[in-house]
């Protein structure tokens, strides 16, 4: 997940260009594109000249949601991110946020009820004790952060996928989106959803979530960048209308795959 300096509502020609050139150079969008696409055909195809401030957002945000479908299309539902062995977790696993570690909120387990909400038809709320008492399963992978590091954690939880299926949830609809207790939102598509490694953790290495780290649940996502992984999730909802994202909405890609 990025820093707690949020980026800037403006980005400069040169950051875009760069940002352009390194999507085009990744081997998926050349398998995607068979090198058709240019910066010069994306400015085509997104009506910027790349003359001014407003244009170079255009720019950023065409080239943003081309990458969204590309990743979208490229996805396998089915592919398995790697796992990793116990001697390979990184310790200590770094804490990441949008604040400081000194404003984590505190979630009162006892008190704590998860809302299910949209196109969901058990929408009935869930205690702790309830989503413990789910089917568990533990995965160590990766965890890559936009910001260029990257750690090895050990998660346990219950599979969203099997979890969204139990409560009646629509698997057809586009979207899944969470709301959190520290204002944080995401969204996310539905087959990423239904991932085999997509976990609802409630764990972190072999021990109840820790507060740092999302308590009492975070989405565990090893096909995805660190920002779409929310923590603290308080609310789950499904739905076709496109939901955004805390980081998303200030110019992140939405699809956000690792």
């Amino acid at each position: 997940m990025p820093s707690s300096k949020k980026p800037s509502a403006k980005l400069d020609r040169e950051s875009i260009l760069i940002d352009a050139r390194r999507e085009l150079a990744m081997p998926s969008r050349r398998l995607f594109g068979k090198r058709l696409l240019t910066l010069g055909g994306l400015s085509m195809l997104t009506g910027c000249s790349l003359t001014d401030d407003d244009s170079v957002n255009k720019f950023l945000t065409a080239v943003s949601r081309l990458n969204d479908r590309a990743q979208a299309f490229l996805f396998d539902p089915k592919q398995l991110a790697p796992t990793y062995t116990e001697a390979q977790i990184t310790r200590p696993f770094p804490f990441n946020a949008f604040y400081g570690i000194d404003d984590v909120p505190d979630v009162n387990g006892a008190a704590y009820r998860l809302q299910l909400s949209g196109l969901i038809m058990g929408k009935r709320t869930w205690t702790l004790p309830e989503l413990y008492a789910l089917p568990h399963q533990e995965q160590i992978t990766r965890h890559i952060c936009v910001e260029g590091w990257s750690a090895i954690g050990r998660w346990g939880g219950t599979s969203f996928g099997d979890f969204l299926r139990r409560v009646g949830a629509d698997t057809s609809a586009k979207y899944v989106g969470f709301k959190c207790a520290d204002d944080y939102y995401e969204s996310i598509d539905m087959p990423t959803a239904l991932h085999p490694q997509t976990l609802l953790a409630f764990d972190y290495d072999g021990e109840r979530l820790p507060a740092k780290y999302g308590f009492p649940m975070k989405l565990r996502m090893p096909t995805k960048l660190g920002y779409k992984n929310p923590k603290h999730i308080v609310e789950i909802f499904v739905t076709n209308t496109y939901p955004g994202g805390y980081w998303v909405d200030q110019g992140y890609n939405w699809f956000g795959g690792s």
